[in-house]
């Protein structure tokens, strides 16, 4: 597909209009309009949508029988307020594009307009526009979806962008490429009192700074763990703001965070144990649950030489990253499933970091993401006989 064009200026445009009107996890229903309404003027062989919850899939098919590859974007933006003052900025107070997802939708939109004008050859491709993976529910929502289950997938690729990388430069790593992450959520339930009075009643204040203390610690165990593990306290509530009361009720949340999905397993199992222990050892009953649970983002190795492949024939600068990035994504449900890459695509040693007020996506990097989408799946086409 290499001498194949799309209509850059209408792409930039596209990822302007959704950046101006983003919407969070769960409720990105007119960006799907919007989506669908550009999709629809290619004419591609078959658009669902609705798939785990506002999801698309556009698929262009072959007339010949051949590997089944999806291309993946991701569409929800982030409760945070654009400090940024140019033409695009959002007009939703407080919800904004901080991550780039507006981008990755453009990318995929203008690969989707290569496909039009240019058909696979063999097989079938899939564009899929997941919705909510800032909330850690899109990917597998998709994956559990009926709708989805009905096609039959090969290979899975996806990019996001990175900021601090050189623009337009690609990203690769063998194994795992982003971490795996949940959210914990700790209740301590114990026994209000008059605050004259605390020997009444049974305060879960002491364990609840043992707990935050003991959790901070656990990743100093080094014999335990395999690799990088780190346990972040993000919120804590004691009690209400009642002087006269001695608090019955603590709220603890944190997320725990690993290199490897083995390692997310012990650092689980060694803060419940912890947590229970000191829960006991203070009369306090405890309730522990669990929120935004992303696996780590396992690479398949073999396709990882035909990506870095098709970064050299796409004249890209690349790189092997000496270390998962901290950060997670839910791509990693379909990489368990299916082989795959995740990889980075840069963008700018200057470009402010992902979830800053003053982020922004930018332009000049998605003609370099769509080559490099086509590229990956003509080697894909090239590998099978």
């Amino acid at each position: 597909m290499k001498n194949s064009k799309f209509d850059v200026s209408k792409i930039i445009a596209l990822r302007h209009e959704l950046h101006q009107n983003p919407e969070l996890s769960d409720n990105e229903f007119i960006t799907a309009e919007r989506i669908v309404n550009f999709l629809s003027h290619l004419k591609p062989h078959k658009l669902i949508r609705g798939i785990g919850g506002n999801g698309i899939a556009c698929i262009f098919k072959g007339e010949e029988i051949g590997p089944s590859v999806l291309f993946r974007c991701d569409m929800d933006a982030l409760p945070i307020d654009e400090e940024n003052d140019f033409e695009h900025k959002s007009i939703i107070k407080g919800v904004s594009h901080k991550c780039g997802h507006d981008g990755h939708m453009a990318i995929m939109a203008g690969l989707a307009d290569l496909f039009s004008k240019k058909r696979p050859k063999k097989g079938q491709v899939i564009l899929l526009f997941q919705p909510s993976e800032e909330n850690g529910k899109g990917a597998l929502n998709i994956l559990n979806d009926e709708k989805f289950k009905n096609l039959k997938l090969d290979y899975v690729f996806a990019l996001h962008n990175l900021p601090g990388f050189p623009l337009g430069s690609i990203v690769l790593r063998k194994d795992t490429f982003a971490s795996a992450s949940k959210g914990m959520i700790i209740k301590l339930y114990g026994k209000t009192s008059h605050a004259a009075e605390p020997e009444n009643g049974i305060s879960p204040a002491i364990a609840m700074a043992d707990i935050i203390k003991e959790l901070d610690d656990i990743p100093n165990t080094k014999n335990i763990f395999s690799d990088l593990t780190l346990v972040t306290v993000v919120h804590a509530q004691l009690g209400e703001v009642a002087f006269g009361t001695s608090p019955g009720f603590a709220q603890i949340m944190a997320t725990l965070r690993t290199f490897t999905n083995v390692d997310m397993q012990k650092i689980t199992s060694e803060s419940e144990r912890l947590i229970k222990k000191i829960a006991t050892a203070n009369n306090l009953r405890v309730e522990i649950s669990y929120t935004e649970e992303f696996p780590a983002s396992t690479n398949n190795n073999e396709l990882v030489a035909l990506v870095e492949k098709a970064a050299q024939l796409c004249n890209a600068n690349f790189q092997h990253a000496k270390q998962p990035f901290p950060w997670s994504e839910d791509f990693a449900h379909f990489t368990e499933k299916f082989p795959g890459v995740l990889f980075g695509l840069g963008s700018g040693i200057d470009c402010a970091q992902l979830h800053n007020p003053d982020y922004d996506f930018p332009d000049g990097i998605i003609e370099s993401g769509v080559k490099m989408f086509s590229e990956i799946h003509t080697q894909i086409q090239k590998t099978q006989k």
